[in-house]
């Protein structure tokens, strides 16, 4: 489990790589990138960016070499904002994350039964009537509590009366 300190630091180079990504590089291989996470090593000379690129292998490839062609001036802006001894090396991976939780989705979407859209209507159907009844209920307890109230009120007033007589 990393330190507390290196878990500060990768944020903090993230973030940067993430803003610098987006505002300050004007590489046209660079587009639709997503820095995910920052891993960085104990000595704090190296650090892995993974980032998740929209678009075919093709795209994604092409992204990363943008990437790794940009990395000092990366660097620069890291140094520039975090003030570290080291200013650690970058190493952009692609993220696998969202293409596994892709692939487990189409899995599961071949091996679940699929809801045909009858089912659809009368689970809604049952949704609304079930709601209707919620709601007359909550009507019938808030007459229930509005007439005890208003005979209450209207006793305690002949109360007082029978006791001032």
């Amino acid at each position: 489990m990393p330190s507390r300190r290196l878990l500060k630091a990768a944020q903090a180079i993230r973030e940067v790589v993430s803003m610098a990504i987006l505002t300050e590089l004007r590489d046209p291989r660079v587009k639709y990138v997503t820095v995910t996470k920052v891993e960085v090593l104990p000595d704090m000379k190296q650090a892995k960016v993974y980032v998740t690129v929209m678009g075919d292998e093709k795209q994604q490839t092409l992204t990363l070499r943008g990437l790794q062609n940009a990395a000092g001036f990366l660097q620069s802006r890291i140094a520039d904002r975090i003030e570290t001894r080291y200013t650690p090396r970058l190493e952009f991976l692609i993220d696998e994350g969202a293409k596994n939780a892709m692939q487990i989705d189409q899995i599961l979407r071949r091996v679940l039964p699929v809801e045909t859209p009858a089912d659809d209507e009368g689970t809604l159907a049952d949704a609304q009537a079930e709601a209707v009844s919620a709601a007359e209920a909550t009507a019938e307890i808030n007459d229930d509590a509005e007439c005890g109230g208003d005979d209450e009120e209207e006793s305690s007033p002949e109360h007082d009366q029978t006791e001032h007589s």
